[in-house]
């Protein structure tokens, strides 16, 4: 099926698109800033120096989490490959194998990863809390003496 939209237009309507400081990703943070802050956890947000960029990680706690839209990370996926052409299959199946790739290397490296989708995020977002705070808790530093 032929694009309804012109080159132009659709380069516009691709080049609107966020891939950071999305609404669900702000209403996260401010979550988990609320309830993780006053108990003394910090966190970096877009964290450069990691493999694939984590948008969360607890630098001290050795935890990275990965917010994902559902769309561009294959949520679904199974549902929705049928209607989808050739060149967004290769797309989502390339970024779903990249996710699988950031994640091995991250925990050979040491790190925990968590990976939330924006519907559980939208829907959910104290479960996405307290699997944060199971995971920070449960991989406190050891105090040095």
């Amino acid at each position: 099926m032929p694009d309804v939209m012109s080159k132009d237009q659709r380069s516009r309507l691709m080049a609107a698109v966020r891939g950071r400081n999305t609404r669900f990703e702000l209403k996260i943070m401010r979550t988990l800033s609320a309830e993780l802050y006053p108990l003394g956890y910090r966190y970096r947000k877009h964290y450069r120096r990691l493999r694939g960029t984590p948008d969360i990680v607890f630098v001290r706690h050795r935890l990275a989490i990965f917010i994902d839209s559902d769309f561009w990370h294959g949520r679904n996926y199974h549902r929705l490959k049928s209607r989808m052409n050739g060149f967004w299959r290769a797309k989502i199946e390339r970024n779903m194998e990249r996710d699988r790739q950031v994640d091995r290397a991250l925990r050979r490296d040491g790190w925990s990863v968590l990976r939330f989708g924006e519907t559980q995020i939208k829907t959910r977002p104290q479960s996405v809390v307290r699997k944060v705070k199971s995971k920070l808790e449960a991989r406190k530093p050891s105090k040095a003496r």
